[in-house]
């Protein structure tokens, strides 16, 4: 039975799919980061659609707020160092398209036989607060609070390679 959960869901999912094909194939970075963030926000309505607001809100804050601005600022400031040069397949395109095939082919294959696939979840506790445990986690010593400082730290050092490689230095200096 078609639902219209079930069309957004579809047309959602086209229009995911599309964009992130075009992210590998645009020539130009701006446009896949751009196309980067349309794949995105379409995984955001996904979540949505699975009643997970929290990692809806989440996509869109971190994943598109940050992460992508991130990337373009980056390529921003490293534009002239990264000229369009080639083509936009190499000679080995055909072994990349095949090879993809068969880990996508076994990958379906794996959750297709495993015996879980076929059985319904049981629904959480009413009581069970998903985004107070994930806090929890988050800040807690022995929880995830290393990884997250982590990520900042590479976020930053990343920001900071980007300034100096595009810092316009003295011709005397080069």
């Amino acid at each position: 039975m078609i639902t219209v959960s079930l069309i957004i869901f579809l047309i959602v999912a086209v229009i995911t799919l599309g964009s992130a094909l075009m992210v590998v194939t645009a020539r130009n970075l701006v446009h896949a980061a751009l196309w980067l963030v349309v794949a995105l926000f379409g995984v955001a309505i996904l979540f949505g659609l699975l009643q997970a607001g929290f990692l809806a809100v989440v996509q869109v804050v971190i994943y598109i707020g940050a992460i992508v601005i991130l990337i373009i600022f980056a390529i921003m400031l490293t534009q002239r160092n990264a000229l369009e040069i080639g083509s936009r397949f190499n000679e080995n395109w055909g072994w990349a398209l095949g090879i993809s095939a068969l880990v996508f082919a076994a990958l379906v294959w794996a959750i297709v036989s495993w015996p879980g696939f076929h059985v319904q979840a049981q629904p959480l506790d009413a009581r069970f607060d998903s985004v107070a445990e994930l806090g929890k986690a988050l800040v807690a010593s022995n929880g995830y609070a290393l990884p997250f400082e982590l990520a900042s730290v590479l976020l930053l050092a990343a920001l900071i390679g980007a300034i100096v490689i595009a810092w316009e230095r003295k011709p005397e200096e080069r």
